[in-house]
């Protein structure tokens, strides 16, 4: 298969040659990299890992300094950056409208249109990678706008100025639907995936009720997957945390894809699989806060390997799949039986690679 042949038969829930892979890491993750392998090529490193997705950029404004080391991008989150030994790390601070008192405060703001990227370069990337499956994009609906308001603030709006949310909500989706549009139309409908994120679970459980997730963030879900599917993609949805209790409707929203399946209470491969596995494909998973960073890499090797028989292929002991004259296509094989789908799985990690990753992990996930 080719690489975009893998990702396209996982999602759709067929045995691929080989369990497709994704690959995201921090600036300073790829630089300890390339210190580690002695080179800088980012696709020279992609192939040696035999990635399968290509991730697609439009030329956005870069973030201006406002005094004080801290950094504003177009939408006003503003951040510093914390120094590595291998470069820096976005940390956020206060964003633009965190001191908003009135209304007319978030009318007034200088809200941004896509005008300010460049597409023109997507044609040449599509083109350049036209055997890869090709993602674009980073559209949030709801934990931007909150990085821009101020988490506190944006819980404290939920529940006493719901119009200040979904105004805010209204004007990322606004522009991100647009956005898709003009890089979809830009790439020829050559692109397959499109990223939606907002973080929605901690480490025990979900950042808000379920009843507060379907009037304040469902609806722009529902959206961007429509504006999505028209345009011919799926949908990749990125959320980190524990928030199995969104799942149902995350699908029933129009999800494709579920990133980064975050291994924290309620989120077991084995769990997911069986209850979501003919609905959804998954995305990610390897252990970003324990396994990564302090694993060995026989042990890494180990949980990727999990992984992949766990969410990807037909994993039963003593299912026909593994018997080596038996197909795994024939009509009655407990392949195609609900909730022991094959496929449906891109191998990644459980968040971008952060620099506190032994190089020699990093690899190991895709040896």
């Amino acid at each position: 298969m080719t690489p975009r042949e893998r990702v396209l038969a996982a999602i759709h829930h067929k045995i691929p040659d080989r369990t497709p892979r994704n690959f995201w890491a921090e600036p300073a993750t790829w630089n300890r990299l390339f210190e580690y392998v002695g080179h800088n090529d980012r696709e020279r490193l992609l192939c040696d890992l035999k990635i399968d997705i290509r991730m697609l950029q439009a030329g956005e404004p870069p973030p201006q300094e406002v005094g004080n080391g801290i950094f504003r991008n177009y939408w006003g989150e503003r951040f510093i950056y914390q120094t590595t030994r291998w470069g820096p790390m976005r940390e956020d601070v206060t964003g633009a409208l965190a001191d908003a008192k009135r209304f007319s405060d978030l009318e007034a703001f200088p809200w941004p249109t896509p005008d300010i990227f460049d597409y023109s370069g997507l044609a040449e990337q599509c083109g350049r990678w036209d055997d890869y499956a090709l993602l674009y994009g980073f559209a949030d609906i709801w934990e931007r706008p909150a990085l821009v308001r101020g988490l506190e603030n944006m819980f404290l709006d939920m529940c006493e100025r719901p119009d200040w949310v979904h105004f805010l909500a209204r004007k990322f989706t606004d522009f991100y639907k647009d956005d898709y549009v003009r890089a979809a139309e830009a790439a020829a409908g050559r692109i397959d995936l499109f990223l939606l994120i907002s973080d929605l679970g901690c480490q025990r459980g979900p950042l808000m009720s379920l009843k507060m997730f379907r009037e304040f963030i469902a609806p722009y879900i529902k959206e961007m997957c429509d504006c999505i599917h028209a345009l011919g993609a799926k949908v990749l949805f990125h959320s980190c945390g524990s928030i199995r209790p969104f799942i149902p409707d995350l699908i029933a929203l129009g999800v494709d894809v579920l990133d980064p399946i975050q291994p924290v209470a309620g989120m077991s491969p084995e769990s997911l699989k069986a209850e979501f596995g003919d609905k959804l494909c998954f995305h990610g998973g390897i252990d970003m806060q324990r396994l990564l960073p302090f694993g060995t890499p026989d042990e890494v090797r180990a949980g990727a390997r999990h992984y992949c028989e766990t969410l990807g292929m037909c994993h039963q002991s003593n299912n026909p799949c593994h018997q080596s004259n038996n197909p795994c296509h024939q009509r009655n094989n407990p392949c195609h039986q609900r909730n022991n789908t094959g496929g449906g799985y891109i191998l990644a990690p459980a968040h971008l690679f952060q620099p506190d990753i032994p190089p020699e992990n990093i690899l190991a996930v895709y040896d």
